[in-house]
């Protein structure tokens, strides 16, 4: 009987034999099981060494379990700790089934003897851990394809395979919490409602849960703990047999049917064999000091804060990394990468991060990592490792700079008017000129740390389900609870609340570079207080869908009932905490965050100059005379060094201009007119008191219109009939300017029309 029941013409030969990479072993053998009869013996074939680090074995068939045993010294001190008796999972095998077993018999030395460096450990770990599994690659991708968005027009959605969908009552029951959860129409509509161009995966590499955490009860929920660089993760699949495979490529090919690009956050910084005293599961044993970076001692140096660090210094580590990645784009079709702590693949010999380490440089002329998106994650455990602006051009980073000054100055903290006018305007004090504004990947939250509803709840971290006595996790997160930690009931407190949320969502927005929101932040998901979920495998971190982002009947009974119970008594004080509330104000009513964070992106993908390709200027980019970006106080006065030095002031007016083609460059305007492009002003204050704002008096006649804003409801349309508006306290507003010369509406007021939404009021 077939292995691989969804996978058409299982048993045929593989186009390639099975092969592994180790320079120091004196011998591999291939270990083939019977996936029939789990006690009968391996059949073990020798495999043969064809280049100096390359071994090969024939007869690899679609349906085949298999490990690998390697023979060599074993003198850990020098970093080499081969030991036959240890079974070795292939770092590239297609696809893994079975799990680990936590037993001593996993570890290469006497684990509680003599120590990591003392003999090694005669027992047979094969009943302890997974084996490889080669698949059946035949799958009918049809007219599948890329959707190659343009980096400019990108918008990213960090999301976990299984959080996103468990709880999603419109998702098919079977398909929750899996790939082709992701793949559901249910889901599919809601990410697309936001203007969402791409899928961020976290993990989806197949990964294990260290021995300390599993005994305490816990798992490896994030999936930062890689065993295998290839094969899909089984715990987001109905199987572990090759299912994994294909319902992994059904849900690329659903998402790219609908337009939306795939990027996987990819682990190649270290894997979860940890340090010198962790278990020989993979590359310990196949070849431990070239793949693992060690000092002279024998012990791994750790850069990644997980035990390990790849060695990429070595030509066989970057040729295992390099190989990983084009079978994710040519067998797998995913349309990108994210770097989970790329620093570390730049780290040459002792020293820190080099821009033109080898493995960047063969990465970036490869001709199939070439036509895919690349994003760095510019940092990773050590100082000399924060490398943001260093990477190669092409390359966007995760920009945590960005991150910090938004929270700052949307919490109120003072001297932060340069700060906050640099990270909206593309962050060219940050980033290398050759990389230009989209370069940066702009995020104000994402999994690593508090989710946007919490940024506004707590000050502190809640940590304790961790088991870690509340110690992990980020201590300082520039985070404000606005009178009271954690769930509240007061109306004054919530409103500041919600409109912080708001804040936060439109400067991602609005800001040049490539945004990215996490999963769920949409409508104000809460993790109660975890900023370090990654052991979470609960109700915390799963999302927890609101009526209003669904789009089936929500009155209808649930055939999980009870983890949804589960997760609405999660929820329960901080939902009751919040219900009825009202921004300040006095208006009737107030859009739901998710409401918002619709119309926020709307208004950024109709507007080219929240999407600019190069750094602005403050020059005129057209013979209309208006400057592609122009800094005014309140009262209408440009900005001066030492004002943009004023400890106390937060609030600052920001105008830009720019076209649809360019925004950067506007110069494709052969008219000059002002209605050639687009022309907005952005008032922000995040003071406690209010600010009165005079509009800029621009070169063409026309009139402003209230585009959004951060406290007012937004399908009330009116156009600003003075040149002074007031802007309450912690609040932002966008205006459109509409020229005489154009016929109908403003850009503002068609973003909500198309929407059936109106424009939003000016302030009364």
């Amino acid at each position: 009987m077939s292995l691989l029941p969804q996978c058409a013409g299982a048993g045929a030969e593989v186009p390639r034999p099975i092969r592994v990479f180790s320079a120091d072993a004196e011998g591999i053998d291939l270990c083939i099981f019977d996936a029939s009869d789990p006690n009968r013996k391996p059949d073990v074939i020798p495999m043969t060494r064809r280049e100096p680090w390359e071994w090969t074995a024939d007869g690899a068939r679609a349906g085949l379990r298999y490990a690998f045993r390697a023979s060599g010294p074993w003198e850990p001190r020098r970093g080499l700790t081969f030991n036959p008796n240890k079974l070795l999972l292939d770092p590239l095998a297609p696809a893994i089934t079975g799990g680990v077993r936590w037993d001593d018999a996993v570890f290469g030395y006497r684990a509680g003897e003599n120590g990591w460096d003392g003999a090694a450990d005669s027992r047979d770990s094969a009943a302890f851990v997974p084996r490889g599994l080669i698949v059946d690659e035949a799958f009918d991708w049809g007219d599948d394809r890329s959707p190659a968005t343009p980096w400019r027009d990108t918008f990213i959605y960090e999301c976990h395979v299984k959080g996103a969908t468990l709880l999603h009552p419109d998702v098919p029951e079977q398909d929750r919490g899996r790939y082709l959860g992701l793949a559901s129409e249910a889901f599919l509509d809601h990410v697309q409602s936001l203007g969402v161009t791409a899928l961020e995966l976290m993990p989806v590499q197949a990964s294990l849960t260290r021995r300390w955490l599993t005994e305490k009860g816990l798992t490896n929920y994030w999936g930062y703990d890689p065993v295998s660089f290839v094969a899909p993760d089984a715990r987001f699949a109905s199987g572990d047999r090759g299912e994994q495979v294909v319902e992994f490529k059904r849900m690329i090919q659903a998402l790219h049917a609908r337009g939306l690009e795939v990027i996987l956050d990819v682990v190649f910084n270290h894997t979860v064999e940890g340090d010198q005293t962790g278990p020989t599961l993979s590359l310990r044993g196949l070849n431990n000091r070239a793949y693992y970076r060690l000092d002279a001692e024998g012990r791994c140096i750790d850069c990644t804060g997980c035990g390990n660090a790849i060695n990429t210094d070595h030509p066989l580590t970057r040729r295992v990394i390099l190989d990983a990645l084009r079978t994710w784009v040519t067998r797998m079709h995913v349309d990108g990468f994210r770097l989970d702590l790329a620093s570390t693949l730049g780290r040459r010999g002792e020293g820190g991060f080099d821009p033109e380490h080898p493995l960047i440089v063969e990465m970036r002329e490869d001709s199939v990592l070439a036509r895919v998106k690349i994003i760095a994650e510019p940092w990773d455990a050590r100082a000399d490792g924060y490398a943001l602006g260093r990477f190669p051009r092409g390359w966007p980073e995760w920009n945590d700079r960005f991150r910090d000054r938004v929270r700052r100055f949307w919490r109120g903290d003072g001297g932060q008017i340069g700060a906050i006018a640099s990270a909206v305007a593309g962050g060219s004090d940050l980033l290398s000129a050759k990389q230009g504004p989209l370069g940066g990947v702009n995020f104000v939250a994402c999994h690593d740390g508090f989710t946007l509803r919490d940024l506004t709840m707590y000050e502190r971290r809640h940590n304790d389900a961790n088991g870690e006595h509340g110690r992990d996790g980020h201590a300082d997160n520039l985070s404000r609870n606005w009178g009271v930690e954690g769930p509240t009931g007061d109306p004054r407190i919530l409103r500041l609340r919600d409109r912080a949320q708001r804040n936060l969502l439109a400067t991602v927005a609005l800001s040049i570079g490539v945004p990215m929101i996490a999963a769920g932040d949409e409508f104000g998901r809460t993790q109660g207080g975890n900023n370090n979920a990654y052991c979470q495998d609960n109700v915390i971190s799963w999302l927890r869908w609101p009526a209003e982002a669904r789009t089936a009947d929500a009155s209808r009974p649930d055939p999980e009932a009870r983890s949804l119970t589960a997760a609405a008594r999660f929820d329960r004080r901080a939902d009751r905490s919040t219900s009825g509330a009202s921004p300040i104000g006095g208006e009737a009513s107030a859009p739901s965050l998710l409401t918002f964070a619709r119309d926020v992106f709307a208004l950024r993908r109709a507007l080219g100059v929240f999407r600019a390709e190069r750094f602005l200027t403050g020059t005129a980019p057209c013979p209309c005379g208006i400057e592609d970006v122009a800094w005014r106080h309140p009262d209408g006065m440009p900005m001066t060094h030492e004002t943009w030095h004023e400890p106390e002031r937060r609030a600052l007016l920001m105008l830009r201009h720019g076209h649809d083609a360019d925004a950067s460059e506007g110069s494709g305007a052969a008219d000059g007119a002002a209605s050639a492009g687009h022309t907005v002003a952005c008032l922000f204050n995040a003071g406690a008191g209010t600010a009165w704002f005079m509009l800029p008096r621009l070169p063409i006649s026309g009139r402003w219109v209230r585009a959004l804003s951060t406290l007012r409801n937004v399908t009330i349309p009116k156009a600003i009939r003075s040149g002074r508006v007031r802007v309450p306290p912690y609040s932002l507003a966008v205006l459109t300017f509409a020229s005489d010369g154009d016929r109908g509406s403003s850009v503002g007021e068609r973003v909500f029309e198309d929407r059936g939404l109106g424009v939003l009021a000016a302030p009364r």
